[in-house]
Parts: C-alpha cells; sequence; structure tokens
C-alpha cells in the first residue's frame, strides 16, 4: 500500500490516481491526523508525502513515521526551502519531488526507492511488470503494444487502437477531442483516422470495458470528446 499525504485534494487525487492506473494499491490522507489513522491500520510500503501542510507540517509526519520503523518516504515540496529538504532527508526521508510534480518522474522516484527498499516492484498491488498500465480488465503493455489479461493472455491491438490507448493512458482524466486524440496518436492519415475514431473507441472499449454498453473506462463527453478514467479502470 503507498498513503499519499496531502491537503490539497486535487493534487491528492491525481497523484493517488496515476498510482493506482499503474497497479498501485493507494491509500489518500488530508493530513497528520488521517495518516496516523492509516499507519495504525497497516504499515504502508511508502508514503509520498507534501511537507507543506496546515496543522501538523511534513517534517513532524516524517519523524513519526520513523519512529514506526522504516517507512520509504517521497517527500513533495511547493514552497519548503532547501533546508527544509535537506532537514526532511537528513530525518529519514528517501527522496523528494518539486510541486507541481510531473506524474512519470514520481512514478520512476517511487519504482526506484521501493527498489531500494527491497519491496516488490508494486507493493501491495497487482502490476504485472514495469511498463503496463491498468485500463479495465486488462493491462496495457506499453512496450510490447498489446493487451493482457489477468491471465497473463495476450489480446494483440492494431497500431491505431494501440495508439489510442497510449494517449488515453498518458493523459488520465483530461478530456481529449478527436483532433487532440489526432495529435497525440500521431495519425499518419488523419482525415481517415478520424472518420474511423468513433468505430475504433468502440472496438476498444470490447476489450477493456468490464460492460461495453455501459463504458465507465473510456467515457464519453458530449460535445467534447473522450475521457480516461482510472478511478474505474480496476474494476
Amino acid at each position: 500500500m503507498i498513503v499519499v499525504v496531502d491537503d490539497e485534494a486535487a493534487t491528492r487525487e491525481m497523484v493517488g490516481d496515476y498510482l493506482a492506473m499503474h497497479g498501485y494499491s493507494v491509500t489518500l490522507c488530508d493530513g497528520g491526523d488521517a495518516l496516523r489513522a492509516a499507519v495504525d491500520q497497516a504499515l504502508p510500503a511508502l508514503v509520498v508525502l507534501d511537507l507543506n501542510m496546515p496543522g501538523e507540517d511534513g517534517l513532524s509526519l516524517v519523524r513519526f513515521l520513523r519512529q514506526r520503523g522504516h517507512v520509504p518516504i517521497i517527500m513533495l515540496t511547493a514552497t519548503a526551502s532547501a533546508i527544509d529538504r535537506v532537514v526532511g532527508l537528513e530525518l529519514g526521508a528517501d527522496d523528494y519531488v518539486a510541486k507541481p510534480c510531473e506524474l512519470r518522474e514520481l512514478l520512476a522516484r517511487v519504482r526506484s526507492v521501493l527498489r531500494r527498499a527491497g519491496a516488490p516492484a508494486a507493493a501491495g498491488a497487482a502490476e504485472p511488470r514495469a511498463g503496463s498500465v491498468r485500463m479495465g480488465t486488462k493491462w496495457l503493455d506499453l512496450d510490447a503494444r498489446l493487451l493482457r489479461d489477468e491471465d497473463g493472455i495476450e489480446h494483440p491491438l492494431t497500431s491505431s487502437e494501440f495508439s489510442l490507448l497510449k494517449a488515453f493512458a498518458e493523459n488520465p482524466k483530461r478530456v481529449l477531442t478527436r483532433e487532440r486524440l489526432l495529435d497525440l496518436a500521431q495519425a499518419r492519415d488523419a482525415e481517415a483516422f478520424d472518420r474511423a475514431i468513433d468505430v475504433r473507441i468502440t472496438r476498444i472499449r470490447r476489450k477493456i470495458e468490464p460492460d461495453p454498453a455501459r463504458p465507465r473506462v473510456i467515457r464519453t463527453v458530449r460535445g467534447a470528446g473522450y475521457v480516461f478514467s482510472p478511478e474505474a479502470a480496476q474494476t
């Protein structure tokens, strides 16, 4: 389990959704009290911790976590001074990432810290391998350019289907217009791709949605485009 502690709901949910999308079990906490309650239930595999929070600050929580054992900690820092970062590292934090954070960088640091701590690549979760993203009932293997189900059975994708899924995976919770999808998918024949984009998404939904008739993983936003919902991608 990874615990994300941040008093800003938008940041907390964005980080939590992204980590969950990559196979990690995530608990969200809005401050020190919630973190303490979560730790009482189970010791996390890693804590992503905002340093600047009202009430009990991040440095105090680093001390608390160190008293409970060796819990890997990645600090999120926005306006924290260099001294705060140094103090946090000296207290036992393992790494820090500046806010607003680049989610791919944060994910890389999470994996690196967990490896150094001797934890599995996706501690407490079901991530089958690095480079895979949970997409509804399947895993999208970005390196092999195919889908795998929970049993490891491969489900090949056409080039255009993979390009669309990759675009959604890299832009979670963002409404993507057809024009934006064309750019992200780098469609060579943009006109033909645009005409068939709805058909391709329908085919993709048949492969990844628990109920293709009621899509929740890739939803249609009327008059705007499509959006990938990571919170639905684990069901």
